[in-house]
């Protein structure tokens, strides 16, 4: 066992029954801090650096429709009495010692970002808001005592309390803090979050190959992150710190974590936009059929006279539109809806078109199944033809791998129009 790494053991072991050390305690019994370019000491083994960085074109003030993109909106609204501005924003990114949230992981690098006006860290004539970042840098485990605190200051820094934005940070990056607290005795933050992974999901899944954070900056955004040193060898590159003292893949992974955290600022831009013109999203690259959706249930949930505050009448619009839009590009689901919206319109034999084109299996099998289904129902009380209707129905039983609650139904309507063939009815 190297000299280095059995001192490090050596002080763990003596702070092992220590809940919290004084930040005021000179580290005496540890060896000297290494020098990295750009971060300064705090007490204890953590390093601090602070970054400015333009923002390009990101939004001044939020559209109230965007809730619909990101729902936590609405949750920091109820919370803080008004709906989130720019300065509400505060942008997270942890790398950590794993992948996964256990009691052995520990954060040793975060990244906050807040969004500010441009005269404040750069010229004064600089009108554009610009992203100030705060990072934050654990040196060794004795020094998780000094680093968990300095970044629940960052989180009680404000007049309101923050809208924290993360990538996959509620599943992940908020859960190691939560446990990394609980193991220093420290109670843990309670805050509100907006997880952009979620919406960023539902947005590109459909016409990306994947909907991590880098494939949607390169695959949406353009930007290019070549040379950047990859995340996931974040954990390997503190223990070889640990180890041997090396820095220049450290600050390679300091500097990933303060292009993630960036980034993600990027993403939320785009979202921001979307909100605002969702009919423009096509140079985002968004699906147009979960866009439709989206707007749709947005619709549905609030109705067409929301209170004041919520969702204005020009959404009930946007909806409409994009959900034509979608079904003139064959999105399967946005068809099936639109067939809905004309039969409640009475235009049936319009609607019927559509079922059609969607039951001749050219959309694959859960489009198909549904629009038989909507074909019976229709051939049965709207036409009153029962033998259409049972032509449907066996059509629909005779697909293989059905799932087990549609075969029920429709095993229940083919018994229901035989006998209904049988008696004349």
């Amino acid at each position: 066992m190297g000299s280095g790494l059995e001192a490090r053991l050596r002080r763990i072991k003596e702070m092992g029954g220590r809940k919290e050390r004084s930040s005021s305690l000179p580290p005496a019994d540890l060896s000297p801090l290494p020098a990295i370019r750009g971060w300064s000491s705090l007490p204890g083994r953590v390093l601090k650096r602070d970054l400015v960085s333009a923002l390009r074109d990101f939004p001044r003030e939020f559209p109230r429709a965007a809730d619909i993109l990101i729902p936590d909106f609405a949750r920091y609204a109820a919370l803080a009495g008004r709906p989130p501005l720019p300065s509400d924003l505060l942008f997270f990114d942890l790398e950590t010692t794993g992948l996964s949230g256990g009691a052995g992981t520990v954060a040793f690098l975060a990244a906050f970002a807040r969004v500010v006006p441009g005269g404040d860290l750069l010229s004064p004539a600089e009108k554009s808001p610009v992203l100030s970042v705060r990072q934050y840098l654990l040196l060794d485990y004795p020094g998780e005592a000094d680093f968990l605190p300095a970044l629940l200051e960052e989180f009680r820094s404000g007049e309101k309390p923050p809208l924290v934005v993360s990538y996959n940070g509620k599943s992940f990056d908020m859960q190691i803090l939560r446990t990394r607290c609980l193991m220093n005795g420290i109670v843990p933050p309670s805050l509100c979050q907006a997880d952009l992974l979620h919406p960023s999901r539902r947005l590109w899944r459909g016409t990306l190959d994947g909907c991590s954070q880098g494939e949607i900056e390169g695959a949406v955004l353009g930007i290019d992150r070549s040379g950047d040193t990859p995340g996931e060898m974040a954990p390997d590159i503190w223990f070889h710190f640990l180890k041997t003292g090396e820095t220049r893949a450290l600050e390679g992974i300091c500097d990933h974590n303060f292009r993630d955290v960036r980034g993600l600022a990027s993403i939320f831009s785009v979202l921001v936009r979307i909100a605002r013109d969702p009919e423009g999203a096509g140079k985002y690259r968004a699906d147009p059929e979960q866009l439709a959706l989206l707007w749709r249930r947005a619709v549905k949930r609030d109705g067409p006279s929301c209170p004041d505050g919520a969702l204005p009448p020009l959404v009930s619009l946007t909806a409409a539109r994009l959900l034509d839009a979608a079904a003139g590009q064959g999105c399967p689901h946005a068809l099936y809806l639109r067939s809905c919206d004309l039969f409640a319109r009475g235009r049936g034999e319009e609607g019927r078109a559509l079922l059609s084109r969607l039951a001749s299996g050219k959309y694959g099998k859960r489009a198909r199944l549904p629009a038989l289904r909507m074909l019976a129902v229709d051939a049965e009380w709207r036409l009153k033809d029962a033998g259409k209707a049972l032509s449907f129905t066996v059509e629909a039983l005779a697909s293989a791998d059905m799932p087990g609650g549609f075969r029920a139904e429709m095993e229940k309507r083919l018994k229901r129009l035989r006998e209904k063939a049988e008696t004349g009815g």
